[in-house]
């Protein structure tokens, strides 16, 4: 049974990481090279390249599948998304100051944007009910 004091709308928040994960992993898994190359880079590791894409698709997949549970999974899970996310930003943004491919901001954006999600939720669960 879902536990109430999870906002419906952090719920919605876990499906859309779910699709964004997976939109991003399974290219990253199955063609590295193509996958990066449409982005611009023109040095790709596709082993890094698969790790990344198997972390997206485990944090995504544990987002869809925990979407039900109560208040301490989700606890749980923002503690590891606002870990993940923010040690993206800060990787992405040294990368950049190294010059990284143009298309490095947009996914700059994308984890400050998922960031701000996770960090607002984390510290509205952990606020003590009136």
């Amino acid at each position: 049974m879902a536990d109430l004091s999870v906002p419906s709308s952090l719920r919605r928040w876990f499906v859309v990481h779910f699709v964004a994960d997976l939109l991003f992993a399974i290219p990253m898994i199955v063609a590295p090279r193509l996958t990066l190359g449409t982005f611009g880079w023109t040095e790709v590791d596709p082993v890094t390249t698969r790790l990344v894409g198997a972390a997206l698709v485990g944090i995504g997949v544990q987002s869809l599948v925990g979407r039900s549970e109560g208040v301490e999974v989700y606890r749980a899970m923002l503690r590891l998304k606002c870990l993940w996310s923010g040690a993206a930003v800060l990787g992405l943004a040294l990368s950049l100051a190294q010059g990284a491919p143009t298309m490095t901001w947009g996914f700059l954006a994308i984890f400050v944007g998922f960031a701000g999600v996770w960090n607002y939720y984390r510290l509205r669960l952990d606020r003590p009910s009136a």
